[in-house]
Formats: structure tokens, sequence, C-alpha cells
């Protein structure tokens, strides 16, 4: 248990020593809820589709941590260009403990960062459907965000430099969140592009935020929260077997 501590704790303290990410991490989520939140709010509204700010707070929410816990993988990168990869794999360690205590640290912060824009949304007139479920909400995030840092433990295990890691996050992530419904709902959607967001892991995670915030769902909690811990165990595994074959 020390050895996840130590290395979540490093991850912690990587993320409070940079500044630029925490700006980064106020300044992007503050963008779209203001310039999407508001610029098509009364489109959203005349549509007889409700408030679309809480409609697109979840999405926003999501779209932080899934960022933010694509990070770990650079990060995984940073340490073998500097050395301290190597050092941390020649220690008396499992390959295991190293990945999962980092990918702890990496969800955490980015846990931290969607609580953030959580409170940047309540003075724009977000208001929580009730607060009784807001450990729900809690827990989805933890579990998208473990499983995020996971897959990116293995992106950066593949990845030899910043630009290949780069062009891997941007041929992923980007098409997974925008095709996941978190910009708009999947019932006023073309066949196709509704097939796509229900096989999109994604999708579950912004459902399931939608359900612990505003009380509106696509798919059903139980069906949310199944998808969620399935791709939570597939990530792990992913991410487990890359780090064991990767050469500092």
């Amino acid at each position: 248990m020390s050895v996840l501590y130590i290395l979540w704790l490093r991850q912690l303290k990587r993320y409070f020593r940079s500044k630029s990410r925490i700006i980064g991490a106020i300044g992007q989520p503050l963008l779209f809820l203001l310039a999407l939140g508001y610029g098509l709010g009364s489109v959203y509204k005349r549509a007889g589709q409700g408030n679309y700010l809480e409609f697109l707070v979840p999405g926003v929410m999501v779209q932080t941590v899934l960022f933010s816990a694509m990070f770990f993988g650079a990060m995984i990168i940073f340490d073998r260009q500097f050395g301290f990869l190597k050092e941390t794999l020649v220690a008396p360690v499992s390959r295991f403990k190293i990945m999962f205590g980092g990918a702890l640290g990496g969800a955490t912060t980015a846990v931290m960062q969607g609580l953030l824009v959580f409170l940047i949304a309540l003075p724009l007139g977000f208001r929580l459907h009730h607060w009784a479920n807001a450990p729900v909400a809690l827990v989805v995030l933890a579990l998208f965000a473990m499983t995020v840092a996971s897959f990116s433990s293995a992106i950066g295990s593949i990845a030899q430099d910043m630009q290949g890691f780069q062009a891997i996050n941007q041929f992923l992530i980007f098409p997974l969140y925008f095709l996941s419904g978190a910009l708009y709902p999947l019932t006023s959607v073309p066949t196709w592009l509704r097939i796509i967001g229900e096989v999109n892991p994604v999708s579950y995670t912004v459902d399931a935020l939608r359900w612990a915030l505003i009380n509106q769902t696509h798919f059903g909690i139980a069906r949310d929260l199944l998808v969620m811990v399935a791709f939570l165990l597939v990530g792990i595994a992913f991410g487990v077997y890359r780090f064991r074959r990767i050469e500092a």
C-alpha cells in the first residue's frame, strides 16, 4: 500500500505544482459553458428541451475528466525521457503497482478538475436536482477517471514520443467525446449517430452523470454503471498488459 500511496501522492504534487494545468482546467470548461451554454441555450429552449446549461454541465465535466485523465499517459513519456521510469522499473515492485498507483493519482487529479467545473457552473446558474445524488456523481467521475487513466497508461507505454502520443490521443479522444451525446441529446439525432453513441463508452458516463445531477437518463442508471464497470476492468487490464511490456 505504501508504494501505491507514494506514486499516487507524486501525481498530486505534480498537479499542484503545475499552475498552468490548474488554470487550463478552469479556462476551457468556462469557455464551453459560456459560449455553448448561453449561446445555444435559447435555441435549445425554443426546441422544447429545457435548460441547455443544465444539460451541458455534465458533458463538460466528463470532457474535463477525460482530457485530464488522458494526460497521465504523457507523464509516462516524460518519466521515460528523463530517466525516472527506468529507476522505477528496476525497483523491487511489481509493474502493476507502478501503473496502478500512478493511474490512481492521475484519476484523482482528473476528478478534482471535474469537481472544479461543477463549482464554476453553480454561479453561472446550474442547479443540482437533488443533493442526495451527489455521491453517485462522485462515484461516476471516479470510475470514468480511473478507466481513462489506465487506458492512457497503455497509450503512453506504446507511444515513443510526445508527438506520437498526441496523435493517438486526438485520433481517439475527440471522436469519443463529440460522438457521446455530451453536447446534444441522443434522442434527437439520426439513427447512425444514435448507434455510434450506444457503442461509445463515454456516452454511458455522460448519461450516468446526467442522472445524478439533473435526473435525466437515456440508457438508465443501472445499465450505465454496468457498462462503466466493465470498461474499467478492460481499461485496467489493457493498461497493465502494455505497461508490463514497456521498455525504459
